[in-house]
């Protein structure tokens, strides 16, 4: 039975049930025509006698309109709509602070501490390799060499294959975690290795890892992230990778002068691995993924929390829609990427890809300290560190761009102003110039190479 009291709630509030029928919004919509009428018009419908009233918090404190409802005597209830404060809220619009994307915040930055990780092993064999050659033995190997320093990328190969499997059966929170340990003991093995096979297989295990988080970050990011915020916070992804190598190019410095810091890097490198398995068993999980597994009230806890109470609804069809056709399509194939009208669409993506890395970003993030060694640059660590410095310029120069001028502008812009550092780089090697003018263009067209990357 109803409370012989009137109860008022905003029309953003949440009634529920605790029987078979339907949802009382079902139930008013289903049975009579009092939501179209004018303010303060009433109307009387026949109300289940176990119904219950749930309050749940409003999506917001400017609602412009508010409803009462009172049962009487005989179990009809009447609904009465009238207007409310509209705006007179804590809350309201106006031309504060946007801080939307701030419930979110902590739980991308943590998932992106896996990005930072990426971008440290990136760089964390520039200027270190060459110590490193010298005391495994294999100096002036320049293949074994290549080989140390971007074997970890084959594991991140095979890492992002597994990614999939292991997140649908774990869900993001628990494979984050689980891809800490090779992180961590890959780090560890290679800070202790007296062998070239030792480093080998500490610098392949670090790349299990980074396979599976380079995969599954972006994604996480992007399904925990409002919608309006999703470009910027995506962003962190790029701008983890920046800091990561910032920081390994600044630690190379003192390998210059001490040929066993290398190993110190890498103790330092298994940091961030224990703060991303730490940091993520207090972070949400997708609330794609919870829908998708049935876990439909801890998704309802995690879309109030981050989106707002008023997103649920929405939300939670978008879901259904998704679960409701996957696995509609097991009869297709993935040579219908090939075919139209996903071949052109398949064709640019995958191009893009491509081409970013055949442009020769990795050789650049690897071996500039060898680079700029070779060009008569003193301190070569220290040139490095000014490449990852004007890389992570660009990742914030981006993330104030990318959802005021979209996607398009800045990929067309990127690739154009890479093509002509590369030129500007062709021309200073191949001109006859002076010495030093050609080894002043050679410097600053890759710094433009790697900002417009």
């Amino acid at each position: 039975m109803w409370s012989p009291t009137t109860t008022t709630t905003t029309t953003s509030r949440l009634l529920r049930h605790s029987s078979p029928y339907p949802t009382i919004t079902n139930f008013f919509r289903s049975n009579t025509q009092c939501f179209g009428l004018p303010t303060t018009r009433t109307c009387r419908v026949s109300c289940p006698q176990n119904f219950k009233l749930v309050i749940a918090p409003a999506a917001n404190n400017h609602s412009s309109e508010s409803i009462i409802h009172k049962p009487d005597n005989h179990g009809n209830l009447s609904v009465l709509k009238e207007k409310g404060d509209n705006g007179s809220g804590g809350g309201g619009g106006g031309g504060g602070i946007d801080l939307g994307w701030l419930p979110a915040f902590p739980h991308v930055f943590i998932a992106s501490m896996s990005n930072f990780l990426f971008g440290y092993h990136i760089g964390v064999m520039n200027g270190p390799i060459v110590s490193i050659a010298h005391e495994l033995e294999f100096s002036g190997n320049s293949l074994l060499e290549g080989l140390v320093v971007s074997i970890f990328i084959v594991g991140a190969f095979i890492g992002s294959l597994c990614s999939g499997s292991l997140v649908d059966k774990l869900g993001y929170r628990r494979t984050l975690q689980i891809s800490t340990i090779p992180l961590i003991v890959g780090a560890v093995l290679s800070a202790q290795a007296h062998s070239l096979q030792e480093i080998l297989l500490g610098r392949l295990l670090v790349g299990l890892g980074i396979g599976v988080d380079t995969v599954l970050v972006p994604i996480y990011i992007s399904e925990v992230a409002p919608t309006k915020y999703r470009g910027s916070l995506g962003a962190l992804c790029q701008i983890g990778t920046c800091l990561g190598i910032i920081a390994s190019l600044f630690l190379g410095i003192p390998s210059e002068s001490d040929p066993h810091w290398w190993r110190t890097m890498l103790y330092i490198a298994s940091v961030p691995g224990f703060i991303v398995a730490l940091g993520m068993q207090f972070a949400v999980d997708s609330p794609r993924w919870l829908c998708k597994v049935g876990r439909w009230n801890e998704a309802e806890n995690v879309i109030g929390r981050l989106w707002g109470n008023s997103e649920v609804e929405k939300s939670f069809e978008e879901f259904q829609s998704v679960i409701k056709y996957d696995g509609s399509d097991v009869d297709s194939s993935w040579l219908e990427l090939l075919l139209e009208p996903h071949s052109a669409a398949a064709f640019i993506g995958g191009a893009l890809f491509v081409l970013q890395q055949f442009a020769g970003i990795n050789a650049v993030l690897y071996f500039s300290s060898l680079t700029f060694k070779d060009v008569g640059i003193t301190s070569s660590a220290l040139a490095s560190l000014f490449v990852g410095l004007t890389n992570f310029a660009g990742a914030l120069l981006t993330l104030n761009l990318i959802d005021k001028q979209g996607r398009q502008k800045l990929l067309i812009g990127s690739y154009l102003g890479m093509a002509a550092s590369m030129f500007l780089v062709v021309f200073a090697i191949s001109s006859p110039l002076d010495e030093q003018l050609s080894h002043n263009l050679s410097i600053l067209g890759t710094l433009m190479f790697v900002t417009s990357l």
